[in-house]
């Protein structure tokens, strides 16, 4: 089997709920599967505000399984 590990940081909206970036994670998850590959394991980790206005912040990893 071949694997791919990618991280995605998430930053939330500056004004309402959710992330400003959601179209990123489903970019990069669209083009590995192009390249054969399947979203196998996401896992996040989340951390705090970074600077004025900053948002919080998800750390996503993505494990794709290459497609026999």
């Amino acid at each position: 089997m071949q694997y791919v590990i990618l991280q995605v940081v998430l930053k939330e909206k500056f004004m309402g709920t959710g992330s400003g970036n959601l179209g990123e994670l489903e970019k990069v998850v669209n083009q590995q599967a192009s390249k054969g590959y399947r979203l196998h394991t996401i896992t996040t980790a989340s951390s705090g505000s970074k600077g004025l206005m900053g948002g919080d912040r998800i750390q996503a990893t993505l494990v794709f399984e290459k497609i026999s």
